[in-house]
């Protein structure tokens, strides 16, 4: 075996065990999205994740939320209770559309907001759902970037704008610090985007790419009433609300994509080379952006790439791109420089980030302060 070669299939393997899985693994995801425009998701079929579907990687059913309404109008959507703007969906419909598909009956909440079963049974949990359940360490609170919110006490509402998301999370399923794998697999999630939820990132991609199933749900106009993902919730369902960025768009389907595609990417097969994942910007523990990337010609336009590129010495080529991710993420993202571990660090590391202006011997960086 040439060196390249073991060389690429120790960086598979490492893919692997950072991904929590064993190399050659094949699995098949259901994935499930209810929306009032399931034609949308027609994109699917296209690129890498239509070929995820033909190998039986992935199972994609877009659902039409009007199916589940029963007036001539079809409709979804009513008046904010206290008034104000814009429309809100409707509980009823969600519910019937939702129940169907997770294959729960209708149950009545009690004066605490808690199902009057307590019985995970008798309420018809599906199989594999996440029930594990851990009071919120500061209720109210939000989640850091990274943490997994789940079965019990986030407080979210769709594409509403203004009501917050509270803290919960499952100890079996949270990502410790050393790794972004899980420790197990997941069961069924129920998914709402959520532009006033936590942040997604690509530790929860990696996460819930270790699911059996994921179901999505777009909201539209203001978002959907807020008892839906309350209700779920004390059904014991495994219940997500993700925000995709600082900004607001006009229905769900937009972040339900972009979180899809950065889920279903990690599943081993999807990708041609699963090589490419392990050096990805915000991938691994020890997360920064990804260096430049360049191709053939070496000089175009009178514009050539970095002369150690063409070096054919490996050693300074994976050097030259380290300091340069180093560079990179100290000027755009400095947060993630702050939180390295020192001690992982190679004596290489630290002298590219001392000379970038970070102190480097406590157990993070520090930035110096600049003149």
């Amino acid at each position: 075996m040439d060196n390249d070669h073991a060389n690429g299939c120790g960086r598979t393997h490492l893919l692997y065990r950072f991904l929590g899985r064993q190399a050659g693994t094949v699995v098949g995801m259901q994935i499930d999205i209810v929306s009032v425009f399931p034609e949308y998701f027609d994109v699917l079929n296209l690129s890498l994740f239509g070929k995820a579907q033909s190998k039986g990687l992935v199972s994609v059913h877009a659902h039409n939320l009007r199916d589940w309404t029963h007036d001539v109008h079809h409709s979804v959507d009513d008046t904010p209770v206290g008034g104000g703007a814009g429309m809100v969906m409707k509980p009823e419909v969600w519910a019937e559309c939702l129940d169907d598909l997770l294959g729960l009956e209708p149950r009545e909440m009690n004066a605490d907001g808690e199902s009057d079963s307590n019985s995970n049974a008798s309420a018809g949990v599906p199989d594999g759902a996440d029930t594990t359940v851990t009071t919120s360490a500061a209720a109210g609170g939000s989640p850091s970037n990274g943490t997994v919110v789940t079965a019990a006490e986030s407080d979210g509402t769709g594409d509403a704008e203004h009501l917050p998301a509270s803290d919960s999370a499952s100890a079996d399923t949270v990502p410790n610090s050393d790794s972004q794998a899980p420790t197990h697999n997941l069961g069924t999630v129920l998914i709402f985007p959520n532009p006033s939820a936590p942040l997604f990132t690509q530790r929860d991609a990696t996460e819930l790419s270790h699911a059996k199933r994921l179901m999505f749900g777009c909201g539209r106009y203001e978002g959907y009433d807020a008892r839906i993902p309350e209700y779920y919730r004390a059904q014991g369902v495994d219940v997500r609300e993700y925000s995709i960025g600082d900004y607001v768009l006009n229905g769900g389907e937009v972040a339900v994509s972009v979180m899809l595609e950065a889920i279903t990417r990690l599943l081993p097969g999807f990708m041609g080379n699963p090589e490419s994942i392990v050096e990805e910007s915000y991938t691994g523990s020890e997360a920064l952006l990804e260096h430049r990337q360049y191709t053939r010609p070496a000089v175009w336009r009178g514009m050539g790439v970095p002369d150690v590129l063409l070096s054919g010495d490996h050693g300074k080529v994976d050097r030259f791109r380290r300091d340069e991710a180093l560079a990179r993420t100290d000027a755009i993202r400095p947060d993630l420089i702050e939180q390295l571990d020192c001690t992982q660090l190679s004596k290489a590391d630290r002298k590219t980030l001392m000379a970038l202006g970070w102190e480097v011997s406590a157990e993070h960086p520090r930035r110096l302060n600049r003149e």
